[in-house]
């Protein structure tokens, strides 16, 4: 329990120190500890590469768009868009704008799940991405 209190209390003062009104308001590793601490425990990178690469009863899974693992620049699987890497070890604005992470989160959650993931989900999916490393 006292790491779990600790966790909760770093992703609070973290996001508190990082501010809101800026474009790069958070990091990464802030927005796992954040996710982490919603969710009641650490996220788990082998669960997180797991629900990444697995479609969950649609024709998409993350890695449709983002690709395996998701290091290099991916493509949407129906408009072709580029996407920039979404590992952050990879693309140094991954995860930096809290707004775009919650929109974007909640958005490609439904495109894949027909519903938004959970904190424990999004945990694990950050965690996959901070634990990819060149």
């Amino acid at each position: 329990m006292t790491s779990l209190r600790t966790l909760t209390l770093a992703a609070l003062c973290a996001l508190a120190a990082a501010g809101t009104s800026q474009a790069a308001d958070t990091t990464a590793a802030q927005q796992l500890a954040h996710w982490s601490a919603q969710a009641g425990s650490p996220g788990n990178a082998d669960k997180g590469k797991v629900f990444f690469t697995t479609r969950h009863g649609g024709e998409w899974s993350c890695a449709s768009c983002h690709g395996t693992p998701p290091t290099a620049q991916g493509k949407h699987a129906s408009t072709g868009k580029p996407i920039a890497p979404l590992a952050p070890a990879f693309n140094p604005k991954a995860f930096t704008d809290t707004a775009k992470v919650d929109k974007w989160l909640r958005r490609n959650c439904n495109d894949v799940l027909s519903r938004e993931c959970t904190a424990v989900e999004k945990a694990d999916v950050l965690a996959y991405l901070n634990a990819l490393k060149p």
